[in-house]
Order: structure tokens, then C-alpha cells, then sequence
């Protein structure tokens, strides 16, 4: 062990007790300290959490706070596993396609609320007690899909990544709108008739032929609820039952 309780080897943060050391019974806890955490993130972004700024947060002094959280990166596991428990679980339908497609929609929101959580969405933080119950859940309503079981964790992967992917765009979206110094309505339309006349040259026309048939005008006003459940429901559509 390092100065600060920081380890000097490779280690697990859930194997480690909640504080290294003797002593009298702790004063935090891993769930007070992700708890600040995940409010400092929601509220600023994923580049505002530090050590110290959860150390403050939490009333405690920043080398103590390593008794707790040895890195950086632990404290992002413990980010990414109490979100994580927000999932509502209820029992699979038998129809493991509306299964998944209802976990994603969960998914998806988890991600609005915790505008960060995509980034730090990976193999390395998604094994806290908290995830290990949602894929435990996610396998659970994938019973009746006739695949091996490793198949079927690349498909709740394949899940996560396209939400995570689509989220991620419709978080874009949003902030180019706050930053805007005209309407967003301005701004589309000036795009719209930019794109109506590269059309108009007749040098696209199966882009225009896609577009003039219905197709979506790329950021003119989509329902973004429509295009999600669509895109889930191909993607979950083109796994074998």
C-alpha cells in the first residue's frame, strides 16, 4: 500500500472493505461518496469530479478521502454501479425482443439523466454489484433466444453501445442548441435549404428520392422517441430466435 491508501498493486474496489485501515468506524460511505459524486457530474459535467471535490462535498479532507476511494478511476466504478441501480427490474415476459427493447428504453433514460454515463460506460466499470444484477436480469429475459449465453452477452453489449451511440448524438443536439446565438429554427431552416439545393442538382437522387418519400431531413425536428424504438426494435430484430 501507498502513501494515502492508494494500492500498488491491481485492485478490485468492491473487494477492498469500505475503509483500509484500523481503526474507529468509518465516517462515509462508498454510497455517500458516489452519491456527491454522481451530483457533482449530473449538475457539471464528468470533468468537474475530483478527489477534492468530493472530499468537500462530503465534509471530509481529500487524503482521507483515498482511505475510502483509492483512484480516480474507483470512484468512477462507484459512479457507473449507483446509477446503475436505478434499473427497474420486473419479471421477463417470455418475449425476451420486448424484454430488451423495454431495458433499453430504461437504458436511454438512465443515460438523459446522467448526461456522463456514456462516457464512462465500458467493461472496465461495468462490474460493480449493481451491473452484475442488471446483466444477471438482462440473461434472465434473453432465456427463451435459442444462442449460446456468450451470444447473448455480445447482444446486451450490442444493445448498450447502440443506445449509448444514440444518446450520445441526442445529447449533441441539445447542447449545439443551447450554445446558438439564433433559434433553432433559424438555424434549420438555413440547413434545409442548403440541402434542398445540392438535391435540387439531381447529383444525389437516391438521397433525394429517400428524403422527398419521407425520409428524415437530418436535425429538422425528428421524433427522436420514434426513431429510437425503430432503430432498437432492427437491432434486436436481426438476432435469430
Amino acid at each position: 500500500m501507498t502513501a494515502g491508501g492508494r494500492p500498488a498493486e491491481p485492485e478490485v474496489i468492491w473487494s477492498r472493505p469500505q475503509r483500509a485501515g484500523r481503526g474507529p468506524r468509518p465516517a462515509h460511505s462508498r454510497e455517500s461518496i458516489a452519491a456527491e459524486a454522481v451530483s457533482v457530474a449530473d449538475a457539471e459535467g464528468i470533468e468537474a469530479v475530483s478527489m477534492r471535490r468530493v472530499a468537500a462535498g462530503i465534509g471530509a479532507g481529500t487524503m482521507s478521502l483515498y482511505n475510502y476511494v483509492p483512484r480516480k478511476e474507483d470512484l468512477y466504478e462507484l459512479m457507473v454501479d449507483a446509477v446503475s441501480g436505478e434499473y427497474e427490474f420486473t419479471p421477463p415476459t417470455g418475449d425476451w425482443r420486448a424484454d430488451q427493447l423495454a431495458l433499453a428504453r430504461q437504458t436511454r433514460a438512465l443515460m438523459h439523466r446522467h448526461p456522463w454515463l456514456p462516457r464512462l460506460l465500458s467493461p472496465v466499470y461495468g462490474f460493480g454489484p449493481n451491473a452484475l444484477r442488471y446483466l444477471e436480469h438482462s440473461l434472465d429475459s434473453l432465456a427463451p433466444l435459442d444462442a449460446p449465453d456468450a451470444e447473448k452477452l455480445e447482444l446486451v453489449a450490442a444493445v448498450n453501445g447502440a443506445v449509448a451511440t444514440y444518446v450520445a448524438g441526442e445529447l449533441a443536439l441539445a447542447e449545439r442548441a443551447r450554445t446558438l446565438p439564433w433559434s433553432e429554427a433559424e438555424e434549420q431552416g438555413v440547413r434545409t435549404a442548403w440541402l434542398g439545393s445540392r438535391l435540387a442538382t439531381g447529383e444525389y437522387p437516391r438521397l433525394a428520392a429517400a428524403l422527398t418519400g419521407g425520409g428524415p431531413v437530418p436535425g429538422a425536428g425528428l421524433d427522436m422517441d420514434a426513431v429510437f424504438e425503430r432503430s432498437m426494435s432492427r437491432l434486436l430484430g436481426a438476432w435469430e430466435s
